[in-house]
């Protein structure tokens, strides 16, 4: 089947262009073009056969985005043209930063010196302009207070850098697959994208707010919501699948038009011969009858946003992919809800420490499913994560957590009727009567027979499409790319990759699991795109405007 092709789509928008004309009359046609044509259905987009993709390669997107879920809708956002500003009446409880903030009052924060604004500034995410953003959209929100954003946005449509944001599912990523029987670990204001207050459209949607957390499909149909009222669909592109993001290289004496992947060595050998062509971005569509219509897409620049929700952690032991056990919460959430459980004598198996073990806990308990918990910490870590959690805000983990310190297992006690954790143990193996053998830290063996087992032990990045699988992009390039582990190491400011230029990545892949953190991530992309700009349109008017591409 076609299929639409940004670079097709636009050659015969550009085929007049000559390789003489400035890159400013392209990206101001580019600008037009998009303005003119991005609003448009998917279903109006020209179809054309990916197989014509390679006749012209003139003309690329500034920005593609991968990754749909709130870090891309942010980043959408601000690549839009919506800039952020210090409200006339607002007065920051930081008297310091407030003062940098009022020495260029007039200018949008994109267009500020983060570095010195972020300076000083204290969080709970290592990524300073991540703390900057979340203290100037949610005051001293750490100490518990609930202060108005300090910012107030404008829609400058000037400043609109063309993108397009490609996702497998509808705007909000893996929001639209989380289990919807638990509370969301932030409150709903935290959870909220700039210029539209969660609470203000929960309210319309529903009569009762019990509390400021609420469900993650509210949250997943708050972002779907935003894209739309934000005249952001133009950008979206739904059901896309990418299978290859690579690097171009051109052949300046090669006049057969055709772009060719060099070696390393080749490239460093006749490097002035070459000019980097940038990303093509590979994939496949998933279209109404189930067929798969693939496309190409060239982007100066790629932004990697796909969270790391894509592959579940597992033990790697003997017996993992027996059909009892699951490594996801809605997995576990499903066979609780269909009353797979119910009545069962044998105990669920829940492994890890983490939030999303602590959700699965709570799922068994409340449907009076008896719980063996097993991890590999001592309940005293201080890096457990209820350690980070106040109490009378989060009453239901810390619920959790005393029973993972109050309702161990001794070997002079049997199994708790309700819940029994083992702490300092880990899974040896699984069986196919359903029993599994655990081991603690002395190396003594106990064998449980189980209803089920549940394995939460975090999840990692599908970069499949990378080379190396994105491991190169890490801090330690030989080992996977996990959110806490091994981020992705990018520049503080700018949040491109270190390893590659025009590369960049934002929310959990850099560290940032939280929503109130990831939209740093957004500010300091755009920040870097709009100076760039800023540089290349200054250059060309040093040149005079007609002396070829800057």
């Amino acid at each position: 089947m076609p299929v639409w092709c940004c670079r097709c789509s636009l050659a015969g928008h550009f085929r007049n262009y000559s390789d003489t004309e400035t890159e400013g009359e392209i990206f101001n046609s580019l600008v037009q073009y998009f303005g003119d044509n991005l609003g448009r259905k998917v279903k109006a987009m020209p179809l054309v056969e990916e197989t014509s993709l390679l006749e012209d390669s003139s003309v690329t997107l500034p920005m593609v985005v991968i990754g749909n879920g709130p870090s891309g809708i942010c980043l959408s956002y601000m690549l839009s043209g919506y800039r952020p500003y210090l409200s006339s009446e607002a007065i920051h409880p930081n008297t310091i930063l407030h003062s940098k903030l009022e020495e260029a009052r007039h200018l949008s924060i994109v267009d500020q010196d983060l570095e010195y604004l972020s300076e000083g500034l204290e969080g709970r995410s290592s990524n300073p302009v991540a703390v900057l953003f979340d203290t100037l959209l949610h005051p001293d929100a750490d100490f518990g207070y609930d202060y108005p954003s300090v910012l107030h946005w404008k829609l400058e449509q000037h400043h609109y850098i063309p993108h397009l944001v490609l996702g497998r599912g509808p705007p909000g990523g893996a929001w639209h697959n989380m289990e919807g029987s638990m509370l969301t670990i932030s409150f709903g204001n935290w959870m909220e994208l700039p210029g539209l207050k969660f609470k203000d459209w929960v309210s319309s949607k529903r009569r009762n707010l019990k509390g400021d957390r609420v469900m993650p499909e509210e949250i997943a149909r708050y972002y779907k919501h935003y894209v739309k009222v934000m005249g952001l669909q133009k950008n979206f592109r739904e059901n896309t699948y990418i299978t290859s993001v690579s690097r171009l290289y051109r052949d300046q004496v090669d006049n057969d038009g055709e772009d060719r992947d060099m070696s390393t060595q080749h490239l460093q050998i006749e490097k002035s011969k070459f000019i980097k062509r940038n990303w093509e971005i590979r994939g496949y569509q998933r279209v109404a009858d189930g067929s798969h219509a693939p496309f190409c897409l060239f982007a100066e620049n790629v932004a990697l946003a796909t969270g790391t929700l894509d592959s579940p952690g597992r033990l790697e032991i003997e017996g993992e992919d027996f059909p009892f056990v699951f490594h996801s919460m809605p997995e576990f959430g499903a066979a609780i809800s269909k009353g797979k459980l119910r009545g069962k004598v044998d105990p669920v198996l829940i492994v890890g420490s983490g939030l999303t073990a602590a959700d699965a806990v709570l799922c068994a308990y409340n449907n009076n499913v008896p719980v063996i918990h097993v991890f590999r910490r001592r309940v005293t870590d201080p890096s457990l994560i209820f350690k980070q959690l106040p109490k009378k805000l989060y009453p239901e983990y810390h619920k959790v957590y005393h029973m993972m310190c109050t309702q161990s297992y001794s070997l002079d006690s049997n199994l708790l009727s309700d819940y029994t954790s083992f702490p300092e143990h880990h899974v040896l193996s699984f069986k196919s009567d359903m029993k599994c053998i655990l081991q603690n830290i002395s190396g003594l063996k106990k064998i449980f027979k189980l209803s089920a087992a549940v394995v939460l032990i975090g999840s990692h990045p599908n970069l499949s499409f990378l080379k190396e699988q994105g491991c190169y992009l890490g801090h330690n390039s030989s080992q996977p790319i996990t959110c806490k582990g091994n981020p992705v190491e990018i520049d503080a400011y700018t949040y491109e990759c270190v390893k590659e230029a025009n590369l960049f990545a934002l929310g959990p892949l850099v560290g940032d699991n939280f929503v109130r953190f990831l939209k740093g991530g957004a500010l300091g992309v755009t920040r870097c795109l709009a100076t760039r700009q800023k540089k290349k349109q200054h250059l060309f008017v040093e040149r005079g405007g007609g002396d070829g591409i800057a």
